[in-house]
């Protein structure tokens, strides 16, 4: 996610040409982008991080099921 806040960020900056952004090269951004392609589509799943989190979310639903279900007594 922070890659595709750094990537908006870029092109608002370098669209409004502010400061210094105003001469960054729209390839450079172009690039940043084909990176974060990469990464979401190849890299993550390849690596598990996808999975990772999910599994992390559904421990945490499963802690609160249960937690619920023995507090009510």
């Amino acid at each position: 996610m922070p890659l595709i806040l750094l990537i908006v960020a870029l092109v608002v900056l370098r669209y409004f040409e502010v400061w210094k952004f105003a001469q960054l090269s729209w390839w450079a951004i172009g690039a940043i982008m084909v990176l974060a392609f990469l990464w979401f589509e190849f890299l993550e799943p390849m690596l598990g991080f996808d999975k990772r989190r999910a599994h992390n979310e559904d421990e945490k639903r499963r802690k609160e099921r249960v937690k619920k279900t023995f507090d009510k007594k």
